[in-house]
């Protein structure tokens, strides 16, 4: 019976030391321990950067764009380039600045779309119907733009700014993705398509103007993949991957091609209008352009976007 109360008396202070002692020196040594992953040591976070390391990154994609262009520049022109007369140079930079401010007036349309509640709207909407209305819209405003003579200028520039915003309403969804990698994005964008638009302007003539056929053929097959989460079944998973690996990097080839091909075409259009055979449209010339740009933008997105959710 002794024996029995020694033991009891011996396993309850075991007892509490374990329920009430074990614990309070767990918390103690465990809060300081998160404070310092907290606020010790800020800038072991993978996702934050500090000023050295943004620039040393900024510094190195610079130069691998920079590299990249020149050696394909090399690789593609060597001794075949052709000096720019001032009438196609000039044809040129007109083209370039209805490219640039038909952008601008895009991306301004989307910031407002989606601060107004059009881009949720839209993601609640039949995937159907918003290919219907971004497709009718876009292609009948587009027409508009290739069609109407120069001379009407006021018709002509409502058709211009109707295109860029159906632009926008296809493009607005895409805010709400994190803005650091829609810049990341539009950067690599930007300098892709400046590289390019450099060595196809530089380039010897129509060097580039026979990848027409073979660069439509293959936008079919990517718009057709682009289809395809609209009308296979989610079961169907290695397909769904494989039609997707098409839009994405397939997309990424073929309209790089494109914009090679679209800057000659408008040297080339520029050396028509010389000859009097053409009247000048430099706001047609950007509309190819334009829609090169928009689609390497959306697929550099896709492309970054899933490399952020693998890690």
């Amino acid at each position: 019976m002794r024996s029995q109360l020694v033991k009891s008396n011996l396993s309850q202070p075991l007892r509490r030391s374990q329920s009430t002692a074990f614990p309070l020196v767990k918390s103690n040594l465990s809060q300081p321990f998160r404070r310092s992953q907290s606020t010790a040591f800020p800038l072991r976070n993978p996702d934050r950067l500090n000023d050295r390391d943004w620039w040393i990154r900024v510094a190195s994609t610079a130069a691998v764009v920079a590299g990249g262009t020149i050696g394909i520049n090399w690789l593609l022109n060597r001794e075949t380039r052709d000096a720019l007369s001032p009438f196609e140079r000039e044809y040129l930079h007109s083209s370039f600045k209805y490219l640039g401010g038909g952008l601008a007036v895009a991306a301004v349309s989307a910031i407002a779309m989606h601060k107004n509640g059009v881009s949720s709207r839209l993601m609640r909407m039949n995937p159907w119907a918003v290919v219907g209305i971004s497709a009718v819209g876009g292609i009948g405003s587009m027409l508009g733009v290739l069609y109407t003579d120069p001379a009407n200028k006021v018709q002509k520039h409502l058709c211009y700014f109707a295109f860029q915003g159906f632009q926008a309403l296809t493009l607005s969804p895409l805010l709400f993705l994190n803005p650091a990698l829609l810049a990341r994005a539009g950067l690599y964008t930007a300098g892709a398509m400046g590289g390019l638009c450099w060595i196809g302007s530089t380039a010897k003539s129509e060097q580039y103007l026979y990848m027409g056929g073979p660069l439509m053929a293959g936008l079919v097959v990517v718009a057709l993949s682009s289809l395809a989460p609209l009308i296979l079944p989610v079961t169907a998973l290695g397909t769904l991957a494989f039609t997707e690996a098409i839009s994405l990097y397939g997309g990424l080839a073929v309209f790089s091609g494109f914009t090679l091909y679209d800057t000659q075409k408008i040297l080339n259009h520029a050396r028509l209008i010389r000859a009097g055979q053409m009247k000048p449209d430099p706001m047609r010339e950007s509309i190819s352009l334009e829609l090169d740009f928009i689609n390497i933008f959306v697929r550099m997105v896709s492309i970054l976007a899933g490399q952020q959710r693998r890690k």
